[in-house]
This record gives structure tokens, sequence and C-alpha cells, in this order.
């Protein structure tokens, strides 16, 4: 059922919109993992909490590389073909953002291996989940300080410093990773307006 006034999900026609989009789930995700970590402390999973950590798995190891890729291949690379001193100064901080990218990476990649040992053995030594917590606080660390950048400073001036086709390719770019239609769903989405973006 449609509430009058509910806010529709953004779509590729809305790039900047749909990576902000993007990142509250990361931060749903993270913190699933965190509380299954939290509290079943390495122990038996009961069926919730196995299930929250397979879909959280499954999230940052097949959605959130394209999201990084839609930000380094699509987004970035075009603002650094602009000049003036806002996007020089948005350079320095998305060279960070890049840098905490890799560094995510890392324990994303821990943090698969542990969560999918958990699954398959149903327990994680102490050792394990010590290691587990941590990289899940860096992970919370790094994407705090990194998605506040981008949603506040990255994402707006993008919206004023790129003009109304370059974003239409960013989110062509970003429709076409993720193996669909870019017109289509233009199309959809004007026969279809309650419909969400994937």
């Amino acid at each position: 059922m449609i509430q009058i006034g509910q806010k529709l999900s953004p779509t590729f026609q809305q790039p900047l919109e749909l990576l902000s989009d993007c990142h509250r789930r990361v931060e749903s995700f993270l913190h699933a993992l965190i509380v299954v970590a939290e509290q079943s402390r390495g122990g038996e999973l009961n069926e919730l909490q196995r299930d929250a950590l397979e879909t959280a798995l499954r999230y940052f190891r097949e959605a959130a590389p394209k999201h990084t890729a839609d930000e380094e291949e699509s987004l970035f690379p075009r603002m650094r073909k602009l000049a003036g001193d806002a996007t020089r100064e948005a350079l320095a901080k998305i060279q960070a953002l890049e840098a905490d990218h890799q560094i995510a990476k890392w324990s994303h990649h821990a943090v698969e291996q542990l969560g999918q040992k958990w699954l398959v053995n149903e327990r994680l030594s102490s050792e394990e989940t010590s290691n587990l917590v941590s990289h899940l606080g860096k992970l919370q660390s790094i994407y705090e300080g990194h998605i506040a950048i981008e949603d506040n400073e990255i994402f707006p001036l993008a919206a004023k410093v790129l003009d109304a086709a370059t974003l239409k390719d960013v989110g062509r770019e970003m429709a076409e990773r993720r193996g669909q239609d870019f017109a289509s769903q233009i199309r959809f989405r004007k026969t279809n307006p309650e419909a969400d973006s994937p």
C-alpha cells in the first residue's frame, strides 16, 4: 500500500541520490554484522542471525564493490577533469576516500572469510571472534567518516559542478555495471512510479 508523501527510491536518472542511498544500505548491513557478532560471540547462530549474516555478507561481496566502482570509475574521474578551487580541494579528499576503499577492502575480505567459516562450522574460536569484531570495528570507523564526507561534501559539489549530460553518463554506467538497461528503467519508472530502484 502506497502512503501519501512516501519518498520514492532514486533511480539511475539520479546517480548522486542513488549513491547516497547505497550508503544507507552499507550502514544497515554493517550494523547487522556487528549485532550478530555481539550477540553470538562466535557461538551457534539461530535462524534469524544466520539469515542476517548470510544476507549482509552477500551484500558486501556482490553489491558493495559495484558501489565502489561507481565512485572510482564513474564519478571521481569526471570530477578530476574540472578546474577550480572547490574541485581541487575535493580532489584531495577523493584521494583519501580511495585510500579508505583499499583499507576497507582488506577488512571486508577478512570478514567474508570469517563469516563463511562461521556459517560452515557453526562456531568460531575466541581468536577468530576477536578478529571478526576488530575488523567490523575498523569498517565502522572508516565508513562513518567516509560516508559523511561523500554525502555532505563530495556529492553536493558534484551536483553543482557536473552538468546534466555528465551525470546522465554516470547513471548509465551505474546501470550497465548491474546489467540493467538505463533507458528501459526510465520508461518503467514513468509507468510504474511506485517501483523501487534496484
